[in-house]
């Protein structure tokens, strides 16, 4: 596990731009924390830092937005906000099984998902105490070298 605290905007930015360069297909990254906590602004960076040019709204209402990637081993990012998700059920209707296949899934509120939330993931927990922001990243077992790689860049 890597604890980083993040002071300002670019600290979030460069840890975002220290993961995308590791990301491979069929990676998910569940993003954890309260409302305001960043997790949109932090994908918004990964996504950024992948090479997508486009506009990285939250997905909030739509839920689920996709971003084509070139010069990967994945097509896609997938950005999928389970806010307005009630239960794992309704994962079946997003199409997320073709994310999980063949490109990256940045996943917000992912305790939504329950059992279906893939066991081998980065998670991301990230928290905002006393304006203090902090991030905590843990993964599962294809994440044990990648992580180190995180940590030794973003400091």
């Amino acid at each position: 596990m890597i604890n980083l605290d993040l002071p300002d905007l670019e600290t979030t930015a460069r840890i975002a731009r220290a993961l995308a360069p590791l990301l491979r297909a069929g990676d998910v990254i569940a993003l954890e924390g309260d409302l305001g906590a960043g997790k949109t602004a932090f994908a918004r960076f990964v996504i950024q830092a992948l090479g997508v040019e486009d506009e990285v709204p939250s997905p909030t209402f739509t839920l689920v937005q996709t971003y084509p990637v070139e010069g990967r081993d994945f097509e896609a990012v997938w950005h999928v906000d389970l806010y307005r998700i009630e239960g794992p059920d309704e994962i079946d209707e997003l199409g997320m099984d073709e994310a999980f296949d063949a490109g990256v899934t940045l996943i917000e509120w992912p305790g939504r998902m329950g059992a279906r939330l893939p066991a081998d993931r980065l998670s991301i927990g990230l928290s905002l105490v006393e304006d203090r922001r902090s991030m905590t990243l843990s993964g599962g077992p294809s994440w044990t070298g990648r992580l180190q790689q995180i940590g030794d860049q973003s400091s």
